[in-house]
């Protein structure tokens, strides 16, 4: 039974009502007909737009996750497990790049820790040659 307004539906996916037409312009979500003039939704619609967010939280691109939404109508598993692979090659470059930038910015602050004259190492780091 639809029974959500599109205000409901963005509340049970905590999304504002433009990101839920935002969705539906992109094709992720779809636009119901209107009967007695609104739109309705139902638990299915809250379902996608909860998957949209956490495949967002999960790094994929909206290109991605309408991809992935239709490979599940294809149950094509490879091309789902290769999007998958694909980001968790992109995460654990980004990682790479943290840690290295943290293992930097501990070297400086340990630097400044010692103390010593002249200028902190800190800022001299981030300062424009």
């Amino acid at each position: 039974m639809n029974a959500m307004t599109i205000g409901k539906l963005a509340a049970a996916g905590r999304v504002g009502v433009e990101t839920v037409r935002f969705y539906q312009r992109r094709g992720l979500l779809v636009e119901p007909e209107r009967n007695g003039g609104l739109r309705r939704y139902d638990e299915t619609d809250v379902s996608r737009l909860r998957f949209i967010r956490a495949a967002q939280a999960g790094g994929f691109t909206l290109a991605e996750i309408g991809e992935l939404l239709a490979l599940d109508a294809t149950e094509d598993r490879a091309r789902a497990r290769e999007l998958a692979n694909k980001r968790i090659a992109e995460i654990d470059e980004r990682i790479a790049a943290l840690q290295s930038a943290r293992k930097s910015l501990r070297r400086l602050a340990d630097e400044c820790a010692e103390g010593g004259d002249g200028r902190c190492p800190i800022i001299e780091a981030f300062e424009p040659s």
